[in-house]
């Protein structure tokens, strides 16, 4: 079975239980926390195949037992018994994603040249708040600086994507001038 789809069961398992016991909010943050306090050589640790899962489920509770809910603590030692520790990062993905999609919450990707002002990342949000695809969703902004555009802003919103970057505009003007527009009239 694919890493995908494994990660997605547990991910749905977790959502599910969470939902069911109250406690969905606390599962989140816990998701978020753990999420956030993942080091490099912790993920190492908690993915190898040679570190027992026994052992991994001592260092994952050491690590996180005062900071978290049982729920999620139990639901974590399971995944390591079960060996499915590679998926950890997926898994949590996929209870991100249904937690968003029932609280109503749009994932919105913007890439722009430079860090933004908060004023200009307000008034963005804003404007797109107005936007059909988004009426009566709350937006969770994700901002990406790439210099590579060059300047203007990509604006990406589940499989849409709104490119008003200045790379996009050389690449079509490129596209032009291959093309050769010019034709003679002799």
């Amino acid at each position: 079975m694919g890493q995908l789809k494994v990660a997605k069961r547990y991910g749905k398992a977790l959502f599910d239980l969470a939902l069911e016991s109250g406690k969905l909010e606390e599962a989140m943050q816990d998701l978020t926390l753990i999420k956030s306090l993942s080091h490099k050589d912790l993920a190492i640790v908690l993915v190898s195949p040679v570190v027992t899962s026994y052992k991994k489920v001592n260092i994952f509770t050491a690590i996180f037992a005062k900071h978290i809910q049982p729920l999620t603590l139990a639901f974590f030692k399971l995944v390591f018994l079960k060996g499915r520790s590679i998926a950890i990062k997926e898994i949590i993905e996929a209870f991100s994603s249904m937690y968003r999609e029932q609280k109503g919450i749009k994932v919105v990707k913007l890439t722009t040249a430079i860090p933004l002002s908060d004023d200009i990342k307000k008034t963005i949000g804003q404007e797109l708040q107005k936007s059909s695809l988004l009426t009566g969703k709350t937006i969770e902004l994700n901002e990406k600086v790439d210099p590579s555009i060059i300047g203007g802003l990509t604006i990406q919103v589940d499989d849409q994507l709104f490119d008003a970057s200045i790379k996009h505009d050389l690449q079509h003007i490129k596209r032009q001038f291959i093309k050769n527009m010019y034709v003679s009239e002799i």
